[in-house]
C-alpha cells in the first residue's frame, strides 16, 4: 500500500484531531530516512524504519525545560520527570513500570534546559503497549496533593545529594548563576530548594495542562516497525487529545559580559577546585562546532594540551575537563579542574590561561585538528550504533534545532572547520573579560 492510500485509510475512521498528514522526508545518514507526520492536534511523529533487529525505540520529547520556568517556580520541569512515572486515572501506582518490565522494555527520562525526554526501547511485539502507556500518562496523569507532596520530597532529597552535599554540583550551580544574570539558563534544572518546597498542586496541574499537550510534543519511533503500524497505533492513542494554548516564550537575552566575575566558596574537599565559564554560542551556530573542536584540543583526553600541562608536566592537578553547552540559546563553556595536594586554584587558572593564550596567538596544526576531529566524529557516530541512540539523536536535534538530521549536518560542518576558525573562536569567546570563575577552597571541616 502506498503512503497516500495508507493515510486515506487511516483518516477515514479518525477524528479531526487524530488525522495524519505527511509533512516531509529527511535523509538520516547514508541509508536511512526520517519521515515526518503530524496529527490534527499538532503532535509531531518522526518515523525511521530500521529493520536490523526486532526492537523499537519509542521516545517522547516535550519542548519544555527549565528555560520555560519563571523565577520562584524553578524546577517544575524536572519535578514532572518524576511525576510522570506515578499513577494515572487508569493505572495504579507502579503499574506503568511493571507493565513495561513484563514485556522486556527499558525506560528512562531526562530533563534539561531546553527539553524533557522520555524514552523506551522494547521488543517490537511490545510497541503497542508502549504507545498505549505513553498516551495514557500524557492524557490522564493523577495530580493530587499526596502524589505531588511525595515527589516534592523525592526531588528535595535528590537536590541535597546531587547539589547541596556534592562539591562539584554546588560549585557548578554557583558558576551558572554567576555567568547568567538575566537568562533562565542561570538557574538549575533541579530548581532552587525554596521553589521545590513551595510548589502547589495547582502549579503542577497548570504546568501539565499547558506543556504536556500534543502540540508541544514530538514522538520519535525508530526500529523494526512500518509506517502503517506506527501511524495506526499513534493515531488511535493520541487522536482524542486536544491542543493547548502554549504561551509565548519570555526568555531574557543575556547581555554581553564585559568584565571578569569571581567568587570564592568553601566546600568539604581535601583539595582546591577551579571552575571557569566562558560564553558559548548556540548549538545551531557554526561557531559552536569550531569551539567544540577547540576545547577538544585543549581538554579532550590525555593527549590534550591542558591535561599534558597541568597533570603530566606541572603536576598541579589530578584532572582537567570541559563541557560545552549544546543549547538553543548561547550557553557556557564550563571548565573544571581539581588540584593535586596543596596546589592552589590560582596556579591551575594561570596554567590554563597560558594554554588558551597559545591558541589565541598561534595556529593549531592540521595534524592536531585532524586528531580531535576524528575523536569527535567517533563519539558522534558511536552514539548512533543502536536504535535507542538513533532515536535520541533524532529527537534531540529536532527539539533543539527543528532538524532531525542535524547530527550529520554537524559532521559536515566539522569537516569544514580550519585551523584559522579555531583561532578565531578562541579570540571571540575565550577572553578574560568574558569569563566567570569559581574558586573552591577547602573548608575547616575537611582538614
Amino acid at each position: 500500500m502506498n503512503r497516500e492510500a495508507l493515510l486515506q485509510e487511516l483518516n477515514a475512521a479518525a477524528s479531526p484531531d487524530g488525522r495524519v498528514a505527511h509533512v516531509g522526508s529527511t535523509p538520516f545518514g547514508p541509508s536511512l530516512r526520517v519521515e515526518r507526520f503530524e496529527l490534527g492536534n499538532g503532535l509531531q511523529i518522526l518515523i525511521c524504519e530500521e529493520h536490523s533487529a526486532p526492537v523499537v525505540a519509542y521516545h517522547t520529547w516535550f519542548r519544555v525545560g527549565s528555560r520555560h520556568e519563571k523565577r520562584g517556580k524553578t524546577g517544575l520541569a524536572h519535578l514532572f520527570e518524576h511525576l510522570m512515572f506515578n499513577e494515572t486515572e487508569n493505572l495504579e501506582p507502579g503499574a506503568f513500570d511493571r507493565k513495561l518490565e513484563e514485556v522486556g522494555a527499558e525506560t528512562n527520562a531526562a530533563t534539561w534546559l531546553d527539553w524533557t525526554h522520555y524514552n523506551a526501547a522494547v521488543p517490537r511485539d511490545g510497541l503497542g503497549l508502549v504507545v498505549e502507556l505513553e498516551a495514557e500518562r500524557m492524557r490522564n496523569l493523577v495530580l493530587r496533593d499526596p502524589q505531588v507532596d511525595s515527589e516534592k520530597e523525592v526531588v528535595a532529597n535528590e537536590r541535597r545529594y546531587r547539589v547541596d552535599d556534592d562539591v562539584e554540583g554546588a560549585a557548578s550551580e554557583v558558576l551558572w548563576k554567576l555567568a547568567f544574570e538575566k537568562h533562565s539558563y542561570g538557574w538549575p534544572t533541579i530548581g532552587w530548594m525554596e521553589d521545590i518546597e513551595g510548589f502547589t498542586t495547582e502549579d503542577c496541574v497548570s504546568f501539565y495542562e499547558t506543556f504536556y499537550s500534543p502540540n508541544n510534543a514530538t514522538v520519535v519511533i525508530v526500529g523494526d516497525v512500518t509506517e502503517l503500524e506506527a501511524l495506526g497505533l499513534t493515531s488511535r492513542a493520541y487522536g482524542d487529545m486536544k491542543r493547548a494554548a502554549i504561551p509565548a516564550e519570555d526568555v531574557q537575552p543575556e547581555p554581553p559580559q564585559t568584565e571578569e566575575r569571581r567568587v570564592e566558596i568553601e566546600q568539604p574537599t581535601p583539595t582546591e577546585k577551579l571552575l571557569v565559564g566562558y560564553p558559548s554560542p548556540a548549538l545551531g551556530d557554526f561557531d559552536h562546532t569550531a569551539l567544540s573542536l577547540l576545547t577538544e584540543v585543549l581538554f579532550g583526553g590525555r593527549a590534550s594540551r591542558v591535561h599534558q600541562k597541568l597533570v603530566r608536566q606541572l603536576e598541579i592537578a589530578t584532572e582537567a575537563r570541559v563541557f560545552v553547552g549544546a543549547f538553543r540559546d548561547p550557553g557556557l563553556v564550563e571548565i573544571f579542574a581539581s588540584a593535586r595536594g596543596d596546589h592552589r586554584a590560582e596556579q591551575m587558572l594561570d596554567a590554563i590561561e597560558t594554554e588558551i593564550e597559545r591558541v589565541r596567538d598561534q595556529i593549531v596544526t592540521e595534524v592536531e585538528l585532524d586528531r580531535v576531529r576524528a575523536r569527535t566524529e567517533l563519539g558522534l557516530l558511536g552514539s548512533l550504533e543502536n536504535i535507542d541512540g538513533k532515536a535520541s539523536t533524532i529527537g534531540f536535534y529536532e527539539t533543539v534545532l527543528g532538524r532531525p538530521n542535524s547530527a550529520f549536518e554537524r559532521l559536515d560542518a566539522m569537516r569544514r572547520v580550519t585551523p584559522a576558525d579555531l583561532r578565531r573562536v578562541a579570540r571571540r569567546y575565550l577572553g578574560k573579560h568574558q569569563r566567570s570563575i569559581v574558586f573552591v577552597r577547602t573548608s575547616a571541616e575537611s582538614n
